[in-house]
């Protein structure tokens, strides 16, 4: 038993266990058109990894047991699997809604000009990374002139009606520039709202704050810092039982480009399967057994249960 299953343990009195999936995420390739020194993924141009068509058809089959369940679409830049708008496609057909982790940026590359006109036909659902809503901040960790080409992409996903309408909710994500937890999300939404609104008269529908994990490239730069230790401390630190009842592993199931299978998306880039005795791959898995399920776990976790929390969908507590 690791430390943070200790911790859960002590803090809940039960190991940690998965309800019932409510959100299917789908890596579907580690290819970037950004390097970003936070990507847990190592997500980069020069990443080959993208899922096939047949895997695809076996997450499609998945989700055929899972009627109405949410299709959560990750990377890397998922746009730019050759499959993504057949794949995104079909799901919308069966009647799932889709949402797609994408980097704004993204939509300026060749061939991606119709891409944000796409989201909008199928009323996709976009959670977009924003790390920070000063430019110097967002392209220290992402790139220079990231920053000028995400407020560029918000304004175009504005003029399609993302953000304002109920139907076309865009999200806007923020994670911390160096070893610390994210700031209370409801104030830092507020932030967000105000400067975006004065300074570039931009919209959106609502801020999710995550933490940084201590994998990938975030990691390598504590190691360089020689911070490594001292962040891992703070998260075991600050860990907060009352995270724990709403922790994402909790609540989905992850599935890797090449259809192996994991708790979350963290899990999956290390290599953590499901845990022993369950399939490592989709073709292998029987929808009954993702319900009660045990959770694989490592010290990486802490950083999903430190202060108010943090997962895909942002804060876990107020």
């Amino acid at each position: 038993m690791n430390d943070f299953s200790r911790s859960v343990r002590q803090h809940t009195g039960r190991d940690l266990t998965a309800a019932a999936p409510s959100l299917i995420q789908v890596n579907i390739g580690f290819r970037c058109n950004l390097a970003c020194r936070h990507c847990h993924v190592e997500g980069a141009p020069t990443r080959s990894e993208n899922m096939d068509w047949p895997t695809m058809e076996s997450v499609l089959r998945l989700v055929d047991a899972f009627p109405g369940i949410q299709v959560d679409i990750t990377g890397g830049a998922p746009e730019l699997n050759p499959h993504f708008r057949k794949f995104v496609g079909i799901l919308r057909e069966k009647g799932h809604p889709v949402q797609v982790r994408t980097n704004l940026t993204v939509l300026f590359e060749p061939g991606q000009e119709a891409t944000a006109a796409f989201f909008r036909e199928q009323q996709v659902q976009l959670v977009a990374s924003l790390p920070c809503y000063l430019d110097r901040n967002v392209d220290t960790q992402r790139g220079q002139g990231v920053y000028e080409r995400s407020i560029d992409a918000i304004r175009l996903l504005n003029e399609l009606g993302y953000g304002r309408q109920p139907e076309l909710p865009l999200s806007l994500v923020y994670n911390p520039g160096g070893p610390f937890l994210p700031p209370a999300q409801q104030a830092l939404e507020k932030d967000y709202r105000d400067h975006l609104g004065r300074e570039h008269g931009i919209v959106f529908t609502r801020l999710l704050t995550i933490a940084n994990m201590p994998i990938g490239r975030f990691l390598e730069d504590l190691q360089r810092q020689q911070k490594a230790e001292a962040y891992r401390a703070l998260l075991e630190e600050a860990f907060n039982p009352a995270t724990v009842e709403g922790l994402m592993c909790r609540h989905q199931i992850c599935i890797a480009w090449d259809g192996t299978l994991a708790d979350c998306d963290f899990n999956l880039v290390l290599g953590l399967g499901l845990a022993e005795g369950l399939p490592r791959h989709i073709d292998q898995l029987d929808p009954a057994q993702l319900a009660g399920r045990p959770i694989s776990t490592g010290g990486h976790c802490f950083g999903c249960t430190a202060g108010c929390g943090s997962s895909c969908g942002g804060a876990l507590v107020a």
